[in-house]
């Protein structure tokens, strides 16, 4: 039993090491995700952060979805609601 001590021990790395991964892997996605949000707050259309980000458009689109575009939505429901 004791050559599996480092087989364990293997595995136990390789676990740490996908976590650190995956939370740098989160961090840099939320990042992104707030820039994103911010570049449409500031006028930046989806094809443009498309070509800077590597993405579709219509990831980046469904992402940072046009403020504008949404608050048009909300009142329309307002009124309707009325």
């Amino acid at each position: 039993m004791r050559s599996m001590d480092a087989l364990d021990t293997e595995i136990q790395a390789a676990a740490k090491k996908r976590a650190r991964a995956e939370k740098a892997f989160n961090d840099a996605d939320t990042e992104l995700r707030q820039l994103l949000v911010r570049g449409r707050a500031e006028g930046k259309g989806p094809s443009e952060m498309a070509r800077l980000t590597g993405f579709t458009r219509e990831w980046v689109a469904k992402i940072a979805p046009d403020p504008k575009r949404a608050r048009d939505i909300a009142a329309a429901k307002n009124i309707a609601e009325s």
